[in-house]
């Protein structure tokens, strides 16, 4: 079941990421390529300007970039058993994100940007870590690993 989970998500991840003209997810050829490569300015752009930009874009851009990467951190450790090191969790949730990023740059789809690569890895960890304190739950219950 939860590798079935995690291939929905992951569906769903290049759907949005890709292929959602909702959220811009179009060839931007006339415009060419599109990046930030300066740690928080696309964030502290978000929340500067959030009453002129309107709720749902400070939100799908700032919460949707950790909420996206949040199953990440939470099923891959559920169900590989070698996957259950935050730090691991963390450094492929970074390694997942400089992809997508790197694809969206490379094909001018959407805009490589350094605080996204943050902000996902920042999901990935708070996934992991909810993943980490169900995990200690259970083990209290049940006294033993599963």
């Amino acid at each position: 079941m939860g590798i079935l989970l995690f291939i929905l998500y992951v569906l769903l991840l290049v759907y949005f990421l890709f292929f959602s003209e909702e959220y811009g997810r179009t060839v931007q050829m006339e415009q060419g390529y599109r990046y930030n490569l300066i740690p928080f300015a696309e964030i502290q752009r978000f929340w500067k300007y959030r009453e002129l930009l309107g709720q749902y874009a400070f939100l799908s851009n700032i919460m949707g970039n950790v909420l996206a990467f949040l199953p990440f951190g939470l099923i891959l450790p559920v169900i590989f058993r070698g996957m259950r090191s935050g730090f691991l969790i963390i450094l492929s949730g970074f390694g997942l994100s400089l992809c997508v990023e790197t694809i969206q740059l490379v094909t001018m789809v959407g805009c490589f940007d350094v605080d996204d690569l943050i902000l996902n890895t920042f999901g990935a960890a708070v996934g992991y870590l909810i993943f980490a304190v169900c995990d200690y739950q259970r083990r209290k219950y049940y006294g033993k690993k599963i």
